[in-house]
Order: structure tokens, then C-alpha cells, then sequence
């Protein structure tokens, strides 16, 4: 069994649907929920699906204020980003290299880094007349956006679509797909006990 921790900063509809397809799953364990936010909606959604949560601040995750300490307690393996808005810091990195997933709704190594996250993203795609958006799942690297992409699904794009149905049409793809890479991820990535 792989126990994941969920880092997120705001409603968890990612969260909500990588739950939900592990709900029954026997190889992978959402064993906590993490935040920056106090009033995330994520954590609402932890405490509904009776899943741990904690919340650290800005400062506490940068300066490894317990992060690491609760991650090791919980026998933490793997960091899944849903939505999560600030920059990895260095330890963390380093303590679970190749073990941090991120999903960007573009189609990286287009409208990445810094800044670039949600409806700024699709207002970029949308400026620029892309005829096609998408998702694309990488690793953590110390640079924003910029680690091994794992795995990308595009959706097209019509001169109708707005801003707000780029984001639609986007967040379908991560919905689908998030929880399958992951799945894929952990049973091919990491080790597997008999």
C-alpha cells in the first residue's frame, strides 16, 4: 500500500476526484490531506471523507517548521499537488525526489511558471487564440513547472470558447486523467512489497 498526502490551497475538486477513485483501491492510500490555507475548501473535504488533515503556513513550509516530521509519522511516499499554489521548497524536493507529482492545466512548456496557475492560464491560451488546451502531469522540480512531464491530454478548442470554458474543458481532462496517472505512477514508479 502506497500512502499519498494531497497538498492543495483551495475548493479540492482534484482532490475530491483522485479520493474518489481510490476509494476502493487496495494499492493506494489517500492518507492525508495537506493545506496552506485554513479555509481551503480541500479541508472540508478531508473532514467529510474522514481523511487526516493539516495545515501548515507559508513560513512553516518553508523553513521545514514539522513538515517532514509529519510526512515521515504518516509513512508519507508520495506528494500529489492538486492545485496547490506555492513553490516547493528545496528539502522537499530533495526528501522525496522523483516522488512529488503536479498537474498544469496547459500544455506545457507553454503558459508555465510563475504566476501562471488556473484562470490566468486559460485567459493566456485564450489571448493568444490557441486552437487546443490541456493538461500536462509532471514531476517537482526545484523551477516551476518545469520537471519530467509525465503525461499530457489535449482538448480542442473552438473560436466560441471562452475563458471560462477553456477551464471547464480543462479541468474534465484533469479529472479523468490526474488519478490514472497516478495509479500508473505508483505501480510502475515505486518499488512493490510482495
Amino acid at each position: 500500500m502506497t500512502n499519498i498526502a494531497i497538498w492543495a490551497s483551495g475548493t479540492g475538486s482534484n482532490a475530491q476526484a483522485i479520493i474518489d477513485y481510490f476509494r476502493e483501491n487496495d494499492h493506494v492510500n489517500i492518507a492525508m490531506i495537506v493545506s496552506n490555507r485554513k479555509q481551503a475548501g480541500v479541508i472540508d473535504k478531508a473532514v467529510k471523507e474522514g481523511i487526516p488533515y493539516v495545515y501548515f503556513s507559508k513560513n512553516q513550509i518553508d523553513t521545514n517548521d514539522g513538515v517532514l516530521d509529519k510526512l515521515a509519522s504518516s509513512k508519507i511516499e508520495v506528494i500529489v499537488l492538486a492545485g496547490f499554489l506555492l513553490k516547493i521548497p528545496s528539502y522537499l524536493i530533495r526528501a522525496f525526489t522523483d516522488r512529488i507529482l503536479n498537474i498544469h492545466p496547459a500544455l506545457l512548456p507553454k503558459y508555465g511558471g510563475k504566476g501562471m496557475y488556473g484562470s490566468h492560464v486559460h485567459q493566456a491560451v485564450y489571448d493568444q487564440k490557441e486552437t487546443e488546451s490541456g493538461i500536462s502531469i509532471h514531476l517537482v522540480n526545484e523551477h516551476y513547472d518545469e520537471g519530467k512531464i509525465l503525461f499530457q491530454a489535449s482538448t480542442d478548442l473552438t473560436p466560441d470558447d471562452r475563458p471560462s470554458d477553456i477551464g471547464r474543458k480543462v479541468l474534465e481532462l484533469e479529472h479523468y486523467y490526474y488519478p490514472r496517472v497516478i495509479e500508473a505512477f505508483v505501480e510502475n514508479a515505486l518499488p512493490q512489497a510482495d
